[in-house]
């Protein structure tokens, strides 16, 4: 994917509607689903800063809203000298809706970008596997 990708595009047409009064720091995501439809996201800020949500936590909620649980590619754009990752806690949101071999490209504002996948972002990822038996199905 590169940053005219349409996925790209979709992130960056996102960023445009970040909230973000307090860092200055926009960010936009896309993320494509396996059924193919594509959802955005964008980062939102508040008074209690640092609390808030990031753009990957949009897209994702957006998705699930949507209907769609399986994430088959990413997109992620912000306005930095280097293409910015998601952060640890949106790497394991997105490892919950998506395989490790999940492509994601992180892009800046000027056309620099860089893709890895899932795995590679988030090695030794925490899985419901890993939860074991015992607290399965329990609430």
């Amino acid at each position: 994917m590169t940053t005219t990708s349409p996925l790209m595009q979709q992130a960056l047409a996102a960023r445009d509607h970040a909230y973000a009064p307090y860092s200055q720091f926009k960010v936009g995501a896309a993320i494509r689903a396996a059924s193919g439809r594509v959802y955005q996201g964008v980062n939102v800020e508040n008074a209690a800063y640092p609390e808030g949500t990031c753009a990957e936590a949009g897209a994702i909620a957006a998705m699930i809203l949507g209907g769609d649980t399986v994430i088959a590619e990413v997109a992620v754009v912000a306005d930095a000298t280097v293409p910015v990752s998601p952060c640890g806690g949106c790497r394991q949101k997105l490892a919950e809706f998506g395989a490790a071999d999940v492509p994601v490209t992180m892009a800046n504002l000027v056309g620099a970008s860089r893709t890895m996948t899932l795995a590679e972002l988030l090695p030794g990822a925490f899985e419901k596997s890993h939860m074991g038996e015992s607290t399965m199905g329990e609430h």
